[in-house]
C-alpha cells in the first residue's frame, strides 16, 4: 500500500483536499486532530508537558489547548520542544495507523512534513498551494484572529515556495483552478500506481 503525505501553509487548503479524498474512500490519518488526542491520552507524553511547562497544562486531565499556545506560539524555543516532544510518538501513531489500511493507498496530512521528518517515511507527498494573501483572509474567517497573529505563525513555517518544491506533486488551491480535477487526477494515479506494485 502506497503512503502519501498531504501538506501546506496554515490557510492553504489541506483539509479541504483531504476531505475530497476521503469522498473517494481514501483513508486520512489528519496529524494535527491526532497528537491533540496523544497529548490528552498518552501517559508518557502527558508527563512530559508537565514536566516542562508546567502543572497548569492540564485541567481535570484533559490539556488546557490555550494555555500551552499562550506559551509556545511567543517563545520559538518552547515550541520546538514541544514539536521534540509530540513528533516521534505521532509519526509513530501514523505509521501504525497506515499498516492497518487496507485502501490502494492512505493519507497522512499534517502542516509539518518535512520539518518533523515524518515525509521520510512516505512514498509520495503532496503540496496544496495559495497564495499568501488568500491564505491570511481564509484564517482570519475561519479562526477569527487578527492579521498579523496569522502573519507571525506563518513566519514560523518554512517558506511556502520551499516547501512546494519539495513535494512531489502540488494542488494549486487559488479559487480560480477547480480543486476537484486536480484530486482525480492524483488519486487515479496512485490507485495505477499500487495496482502495478500488486
Amino acid at each position: 500500500m502506497l503512503k502519501i503525505g498531504l501538506t501546506g501553509g496554515i490557510g492553504s487548503g489541506k483539509s479541504t483536499v483531504a476531505k475530497i479524498f476521503e469522498v473517494l474512500g481514501i483513508p486520512v490519518y489528519y496529524a494535527d486532530t491526532e497528537a491533540k488526542r496523544l497529548m490528552n491520552i498518552n501517559e508518557k507524553i502527558k508527563e512530559s508537558i508537565r514536566q516542562h511547562f508546567g502543572e497548569a497544562t492540564y485541567k481535570n486531565e484533559d490539556l488546557d489547548r490555550k494555555y500551552l499556545a499562550d506559551i509556545v506560539f511567543n517563545n520559538p524555543e518552547k515550541l520546538e520542544l514541544l514539536n521534540a516532544l509530540i513528533h516521534p510518538v505521532t509519526i509513530k501513531d501514523a505509521e501504525e495507523w497506515m499498516q492497518r489500511q487496507a485502501a490502494p493507498y492512505s493519507i497522512k496530512e499534517a502542516a509539518l512534513l518535512f520539518e518533523s521528518g515524518a515525509a521520510e517515511n512516505l512514498d509520495f507527498v503532496i503540496g496544496v498551494y495559495a497564495p499568501q494573501a488568500l491564505r491570511i483572509k481564509r484564517v482570519m474567517k475561519r479562526d477569527n484572529l487578527a492579521q498579523d497573529e496569522i502573519v507571525k505563525r506563518i513566519n514560523r513555517q518554512v517558506n511556502e515556495e520551499m516547501k512546494m518544491k519539495l513535494c512531489d506533486f502540488v494542488i494549486t488551491n487559488n479559487e480560480q483552478e477547480l480543486l476537484i480535477p486536480q484530486v482525480l487526477k492524483l488519486h487515479q494515479h496512485f490507485i495505477s500506481l499500487a495496482n502495478s506494485s500488486l
